[in-house]
């Protein structure tokens, strides 16, 4: 993992879900590299550069224990859940970063959201079918999907709204 952003989508108060501008509670970090392995392709989709991020990506350690207190802070006496679209790529990272340099998850083992299956299950469409491609438009977000990680944060976050607003 080479960045990561987090944004604040809401609160849940009873069985209401309350949207907050995403853009107002944010975390990002560019951390330094675990290991000499990395896929080229891969870290130029970020827009990152290696070396860059060796001489001054955040130590993994810091910049967990900084997020787990960002999460604290953020939450007060709320319950912290993750959301990703989808879950399953961001979720691996995150929790073994959080347990392998802060020693726990801030999400427990497993307060996640998949917003891909949140889709699925609000429009009665196969999981296959939970693309962004094939979701109506007015559901997505307006931002330019940029591949930074706090513009990706963000953008998930709005897209949440609108599928919680979605009766």
């Amino acid at each position: 993992m080479v960045s990561f952003g987090m944004a604040v989508a809401g609160r849940m108060t009873g069985k209401a879900f309350e949207p907050v501008d995403p853009q107002i509670h944010t975390f990002y970090a560019e951390l330094k590299p675990i290991s000499g392995d990395h896929v080229p392709e891969a870290l130029a989709v970020s827009g990152l550069d290696r070396e860059t991020l060796i001489r001054e990506g955040a130590e993994p350690s810091a910049a967990m224990k900084d997020a787990a207190v960002w999460i604290r802070e953020v939450c007060g006496n709320s319950t912290p859940v993750l959301a990703a679209y989808p879950l399953a790529y961001d979720w691996m990272w995150m929790y073994w970063y959080f347990m392998r340099f802060d020693g726990a998850s801030p999400f427990g083992h497993s307060r996640c959201l998949d917003i891909k299956t949140l889709y699925a299950a609000k429009a009665g469409v196969p999981i296959g079918w939970a693309t962004k491609r094939q979701m109506p438009r007015h559901l997505l977000s307006s931002r330019p999907h940029t591949h930074n990680a706090l513009d990706d944060a963000i953008e998930q976050a709005e897209l949440l709204q609108n599928l919680m607003a979605l009766t």
